[in-house]
């Protein structure tokens, strides 16, 4: 039987437009810092051994993309330099780094566990990713859904 998917086009389609900002290792460990409250370049280039240029080409691609935006800061007696910061687009990562820390933990965390954890600030119940649909039913797996053309879709030309 032949996918329905082959009948629609995918130059339009959003996870690989994602994937171009979001796809390379460096740029996800970037974001993992920022997250973590590691703003500064040289705190991120001595934290993760990223090589100097690497990480102002993946700064720079973050903040033209409108993921991070630059902040000024000046410590006493030298030039002014920029920490980054996450923006709304940025913040609105957090459920994909939570995934994928979930992914790792099970797949690929040392016999002792993840470094990291991540807990709700009120309680300190672990956060985890769940998915429901808007209808309030959970999602449990793949079969749980069936994917089909979006308002953007365009049918594949022949």
């Amino acid at each position: 039987m032949r996918p329905t998917a082959l009948d629609w086009s995918i130059e339009n389609c959003t996870i690989a437009r994602a994937m171009e900002v979001l796809g390379e290792k460096w740029t996800m460990v970037v974001l993992r810092e920022v997250f973590n409250g590691v703003r500064r370049f040289d705190d991120m280039r001595v934290r993760t051994g990223i090589p100097r240029q690497v990480l102002t080409n993946r700064l720079a691609t973050l903040v033209e993309q409108g993921v991070l935006r630059r902040e000024p800061y000046r410590e006493p007696g030298s030039r002014v330099r920029h920490e980054y910061r996450l923006t709304g687009k940025g913040l609105d990562l957090w459920p994909v780094f939570v995934a994928v820390l979930g992914w790792g933990d099970r797949y690929l965390a040392d016999p002792e566990g993840s470094p990291l954890t991540v807990a709700h600030r009120e309680c300190g119940g672990a956060v985890r990713v769940e998915l429901c649909c808007e209808r309030g039913h959970e999602v449990t797996g793949p079969r749980d859904v069936v994917p089909r053309p979006g308002p953007g879709a365009r049918r594949r030309s022949a």
